[in-house]
């Protein structure tokens, strides 16, 4: 009978197969014993009782498991709780029945909206299948159990027979087993009822399972069941045996319930498609300020939000109700599902005051996922303090297309004060063997490098790098030499190389180079994307060169561990949501992996010229991620400034020339925006115009702008309103953004790694910033004569420079000065300093037409 059961299930499954390729129904088994099983729990310990629950958790939440069974009775050796533990089970996987919503449910007669336990369901199908219908007939049930006796009760009941429940203590046992049209009996108790008391042609279900004495077996023992078989099998109509009757059909049964939890499954949810509750705000009129549409929404729980997703309970840190961090956990998991479509946002070189790039991506991400119900997530650089305070606003977006709650944003994970102090505190106990001017001896330094510890002194593994690199093949510190003592605790280190940073750690003598360690460290954060790979990077930062000419690291100074175990959180991203309710990541890190099947909407600092030329060649190239399109963010206020109006002013009114339509003026600025399109196209991508329309703008300059934008060889150009509509301003964007996802993806680098520096600096010169050649300064020469040598030539280059001075004019005949060149080994690139870090600049915007020179004086500080 139960072959017949799962040929039917064979063919359920089949279907689903057909439906959803590659689907299956999953189940698990969760044992709790104290010995080896399917899955061994050891809950010697009684802390483990709490992963027992952790573990039942994770299943509930993976959506490629269907069903949950706990093997009971739980087999330790301290008292658990079968009820919490049973309990802990989702009902909708609950495919034994066992959970008391399911219990609920099928006492009060809901049937088809719980799981039958599978032992009872398995005794209704065996009845069914010998022809006796269950409607009317006297039924006795022997047991009470919650596994057997009460569900078989209840199932009997509410398919119309009149059902009577006895059990070991029933007195007159023999006379109710005598009425019985329908036995079922699970007391547990071997062969208590006997033949004479069945009822002649009754069907007898026998649920027992017994061991008795036996010397004709081999093990001294045979199962029984709770019926005597032998006398019983002459006066029922139908009887199942012990072993082989009830069991096979149990377990057809747990099949049959996975399978038809892998259906409801399936109705409720598509495979690879969120279920997310979005939230479309309506606009008001006349629009409240960003706070007050911050503060007016209500940002759904992040647990939940986080399950919306497809993120499990155990990889999520909550911080409060509205904003959680991601483990990196979640990235293993992910790891072979095939990534997302990839979408950079980037802009034209911008006014003082922001023209809504960030705005603009958040948009896009809500227009994709609220509105056209596509799986979307935003990856937002999380802003610092100082931007959110700032002349461009509030620095997560704005409107309608902003991050809530406003004033929860900013979980900062990594503060320069805090770790400049960190580094101070490291100077007396590890950098004293680096000073020339220590106090303390070679000998001295050593024991303080190697400490005995438990009467032993062995290196870490930081030092044996070390030694390894100095060609030292020893590894027992009582056999080291003095001249190899002397290698391994001074560092020989020239003056002239080292950077302000080590001199400031050192203590002997006044920073000279502010900010250089922080902002590399930023860019490891920024390029790794697990742990270990931080540590490796965070090693191999160069703080000076040793008098041989070798570079001297974080390693070799032994801090390169207590780096990583002071950063390690900030790897994980920040969860928090939009205004709609679409999911953001934002971090330290702009990106660090596509962990879903989406699209995913990033954005990259500055102009097309500077930011994105930097997010491709070093962002992507590092993390082997390879974008779809690029989204441009242009306004009409911007290129009327790049056509000649007077520029703007943070904090000050915009000039009248702003307000009043000039095409021709306007139409000059667009110069900027195809020099611009024109330098995102060098990498192979389309390229959508995103126009983010301000009050101020004409219906006849916005259909310019698209227009010159087409001409440009634009993918598309289309209008935004998202700051006053939300995703719905955006709705345009997105359809495009969807279309041009669809081409064949061309994606392409500016340069190869494997070229000399001078090459790839001057490509970069050359086509993104219209420069005639780059001039290297003295040391900039010498700079990169050691680096070649030191083998860091093949790293990409990092060009430090204003994003205000891109030069369209090909008369221009302008050389891009590069006046120091820095290793950022750790990060993967050579840093190269031009004159616009250095001082207060004179920014020419030129425009190729007119050759119109619009002088701006910037106070502009070195990064």
């Amino acid at each position: 009978m139960s072959r017949q059961v799962k040929e039917r299930l064979k063919k359920e499954v089949a279907e689903m197969k057909n439906q959803f390729p590659g689907f299956r129904p999953g189940l698990v088994v969760l044992q709790v014993s104290l010995v080896l099983s399917l899955i061994i729990i050891n809950l010697a310990d009684p802390t483990d009782f709490l992963k027992v629950l952790r573990s039942i958790v994770a299943v509930n939440e993976n959506p490629a498991v269907h069903g949950l069974i706990v093997q009971l009775p739980l087999d330790s050796i301290n008292t658990i709780n079968a009820e919490k533990v049973t309990n802990a089970v989702a009902p909708e996987k609950d495919v034994d029945g066992l959970n008391s919503i399911n219990a609920g449910k099928l006492s009060r007669g809901d049937l088809g909206d719980c799981f039958i336990p599978c032992t009872p369901n398995g005794c209704m199908e065996l009845i069914s299948q010998t022809g006796v219908s269950v409607m009317g007939k006297n039924a006795v049930v022997i047991g009470r159990s919650k596994i057997v006796g009460a569900p078989m009760h209840d199932l009997l009941l509410w398919n119309h027979a009149t059902v009577t429940t006895c059990h070991s203590k029933t007195l007159d046992l023999a006379e109710q087993v005598g009425r019985a049209d329908i036995l079922v009996v699970g007391a547990g108790r071997a062969e208590m009822v006997k033949g004479e008391w069945v009822k002649e042609g009754a069907v007898v279900i026998d649920c027992g399972i017994n061991h008795v004495p036996d010397s004709s077996k081999a093990s001294g023992k045979r199962v029984v069941g709770d019926v005597h078989y032998p006398s019983a099998k002459k006066r029922a109509g139908y009887i199942t045996p012990v072993p082989g009757g009830v069991g096979p059909m149990t377990v057809a049964m747990l099949m049959k319930n996975t399978v038809e939890s892998a259906k409801r499954f399936l109705q409720a949810y598509t495979p690879g498609k969120w279920n997310i509750d979005y939230t479309k705000k309506k606009p008001q009129e006349p629009q409240p300020s960003d706070a007050d549409i911050s503060c007016s929404c209500q940002s759904k729980p992040i647990g939940q939000l986080a399950r919306e997703v497809g993120l499990f309970s155990e990889e999520v840190e909550p911080y409060g109700t509205s904003r959680a961090k991601i483990r990196l956990d979640a990235l293993k998991r992910m790891e072979k599902q095939p990534d997302g479509k990839y979408v950079v946002v980037t802009g034209i070189t911008s006014t003082p005051l922001g023209e809504g790039k960030r705005t603009t991506a958040l948009g896009l991400a809500q227009a994709l996922g609220a509105h056209l119900n596509i799986n979307a997530f935003a990856c937002m650089q999380e802003p610092t303090p100082g931007s959110c305070f700032g002349a461009r606003g509030i620095a997560v977006g704005g409107g309608y297309s902003q991050i809530i709650p406003l004033e929860e944003v900013c979980l900062r994970p990594f503060c320069k004060r805090d770790f400049k102090i960190y580094l101070i505190k490291w100077n007396v106990n590890i950098f004293q063997h680096i000073d020339p001017r220590s106090a303390f001896s070679l000998q001295v330094l050593f024991d303080l490098l190697v400490p005995l510890r438990r009467g032993q002194r062995s290196f870490s593994p930081a030092q044996l790098s070390r030694m390894k690199k100095l060609g030292i093949e020893k590894f027992d510190p009582l056999t080291f030499t003095g001249t190899e003592i002397r290698r391994f605790v001074r560092l020989d280190i020239d003056p002239d190389t080292a950077t302000g940073d080590l001199f400031f750690l050192m203590g002997v003598c006044a920073v000279q180079d502010p900010g250089s360690l922080e902002n590399e460290i930023m860019a490891i954060l920024s390029l790794s994307s697990s742990v270990e790979e931080m540590q490796q990077r965070l090693a191999k930062i160069v703080v000076a060169t040793s008098k041989s000419g070798d570079p001297i690291t974080t390693e070799d100074l032994d801090v390169s561990g207590p780096l990583a175990m002071l950063l390690k959180g900030t790897l994980k991203p920040v969860l928090m949501q939009t205004v709609e309710g679409t999911p953001v990541r934002h971090n330290i890190q702009t990106l660090s992996n596509l962990l879903f099947p989406v699209f995913a909407v990033t954005e990259s600092g500055h102009g097309a010229d500077i930011g994105l030329e930097k997010f491709f060649n070093i962002k992507c190239r590092c993390s082997d991620l390879r974008p779809d399109v690029v989204v441009m963010v242009a306004t009409v206020r911007t290129l009327k400034m790049h056509g000649g109006a007077p520029p703007v002013q943070a904090g000050l009114p915009l000039p009248k020339e702003y307000s009043q339509e000039n095409l021709k003026q306007l139409e000059r600025g667009c110069c900027h925006l195809k020099r611009q399109v024109e330098n995102a196209q060098a990498f192979g991508l389309p390229v959508i115009v995103a126009v983010n329309k301000f009050s101020s703008d004409t219906h006849t300059e916005l259909e310019l702008v698209c227009g010159q934008a087409r001409q440009a060889g634009a993918f598309e150009a289309v209008q935004c309103t998202n700051w006053s509509d939300g995703g719905a301003g955006a709705l345009a964007l997105a359809e495009a953004v969807q279309r041009a996802a669809k081409l064949p993806g061309q994606f392409r680098f500016l340069y190869d790694p494997q070229i000399p520096a001078t090459d790839k600096l001057r490509t970069v010169a050359q086509k993104m910033y219209g420069a005639k050649d780059i001039e290297l300064s003295p040391k900039a020469k010498e700079k990169l004569a050691l680096y070649t040598k030191q083998d860091f030539g093949n790293l990409p280059v990092c060009i430090a420079k204003t994003h205000l001075s891109l030069r369209n004019d090909p008369m221009s005949n302008f050389m891009l000065p590069i006046t120091d060149i820095k290793a950022n080994a750790g990060a993967g690139f050579l840093c190269c300093l031009t004159e616009s870090v250095s001082f207060i600049l004179h920014i020419y915007i030129y425009n190729i037409r007119t050759r119109y020179i619009n002088t701006h004086i910037l106070n502009l500080r070195s990064a």
